[in-house]
């Protein structure tokens, strides 16, 4: 029973696949899964609630309202409720309002309101899987951090022979055992991540400071968790809410702040990954009072920061593993490989700020690993959700 006592909502649409749910839902609860199933009014037209209700021992949702008692289906609250929610078989055209926002069904509403991740095994003819639209409609989900189940080729409804078939039942439930499997990977495993920007103050009111947004960061310590990790985010200021409950958050405003903190848990951990936008430099002196504006010209004497990633490189013992960041706007790969070899550390993630919707403030980011063999891997532009699981994948490979 490898799906024990997780929470699955399966959503159904409307397509000739919806047979096949029956026997997802049936070997689900098989797994040990609590299955809710949420289905939309066309998909009733292929296979009935009741069939369905019998296989989970739940309710079918469709409706937004009960029609007998009037009781309102929450998709908060479901969403809320679930470990994961796989939509199969996902019609093209549930895929293209997944993809948009549009929410005019309890199954879109509560897809829009779930917390946990998505699997989509879309299902459809070969020319509709294939159609531009489509094709881009999936490339976004993917884009949103949502696991799509290619289709199968084979025979389709149509008559026609190709790629658009939803996947057999029992590869499906196979992949979503798959992926609580990985929850787990990292069991027993402690790491700091670093996260954010430092405040470096000039004075009660005015500091220096950068445009990190902390998201890259806070995405890598959500799937660490995820993925069984214990860990310890050390952050600086930032606006993010979006954190798991299990992480350790050590809240820093300045670099010394984060150098402290960073090198009274490093010892205790099997692996550091160092993404904070840490300040290089901070004011020598800070003033007690506001420093009041005049019209002639002031300056502001700075003096460098400890470099954390640096301190760590040196004091880091044989089994522990470290993973830095460099943010470059030229000579980007020969300025990471300095970084990589000076502070000693084992693999670096290359951002540069010529990449556009890459960096600061965005809610994708595009990457190059580089490691102390000197391989280089060029990765496509992603959601920091996706570049994340490429970042903790690494890590796994490593600490291995």
């Amino acid at each position: 029973m490898f799906l024990k006592g997780k929470h699955i909502i399966l959503g159904i649409t409307g397509s000739i696949a919806a047979y096949k749910a029956a026997t997802i839902t049936r070997l689900l609860i098989k797994e040990g899964a609590e299955v809710r199933i949420v289905i939309t009014p066309t998909a009733k037209e292929f296979i009935t609630p009741v069939t369905l209700s019998a296989l989970s021992k739940n309710s079918v949702l469709c409706d937004f309202f009960q029609q007998q008692s009037g009781d309102w289906n929450s998709h908060v609250d479901l969403g809320i409720w679930a470990d994961l929610f796989i939509i199969a078989p996902a019609s093209a055209n549930t895929i293209a309002k997944m993809a948009n926002g549009v929410c005019d069904n309890l199954l879109l509403t509560t897809y829009l309101s779930a917390k946990c991740s998505v699997i989509v095994a879309p299902a459809m003819d070969l020319d509709m899987f294939a159609h531009p639209a489509t094709q881009k409609n999936i490339e976004i989900l993917k884009s949103y951090g949502n696991i799509i189940i290619e289709p199968a080729t084979g025979e389709l409804a149509s008559g026609l022979d190709g790629k658009g078939r939803m996947e057999e039942p029992e590869k499906i439930v196979s992949e979503i055992v798959k992926f609580f499997e990985s929850k787990k990977k990292f069991k027993g495993k402690r790491v700091i991540v670093t996260a954010g920007p430092t405040l470096e103050a000039i004075d009660p009111v005015r500091y220096i400071s950068n445009h990190s947004s902390g998201k890259m960061g806070y995405a890598i310590a959500n799937c660490l968790d995820d993925q069984g990790a214990e860990v310890i985010l050390i952050s600086g200021p930032v606006s993010i809410k979006d954190i798991n409950k299990n992480i350790n958050v050590v809240n820093v405003v300045s670099a010394s702040d984060m150098y402290r903190a960073a090198n009274e848990w490093f010892p205790k951990v099997d692996a550091a990954i160092l993404s904070a936008a840490v300040a290089d430099y901070t004011p020598t002196n800070v003033s007690a009072t506001k420093i009041k504006h005049a019209q002639n010209s002031t300056s502001v004497q700075l003096e460098p920061t400890k470099d954390i990633a640096a301190h760590l490189g040196k004091i880091k013992t044989a089994n522990q593993v470290i993973i830095g960041f460099a943010l470059e706007t030229d000579n980007e790969i020969e300025n990471a490989k300095t970084k990589l070899k000076n502070k000693n550390l084992d693999l670096i993630v290359l951002n540069s700020l010529k990449d556009k919707d890459a960096g600061f403030g965005t809610e994708t980011n595009k990457v190059t690993f580089i490691d102390n063999s000197n391989n280089i891997r060029n990765f496509e532009l992603k959601h920091k959700s996706k570049v994340a699981e490429d970042i903790v994948n690494e890590l796994y490979k490593l600490l291995s």
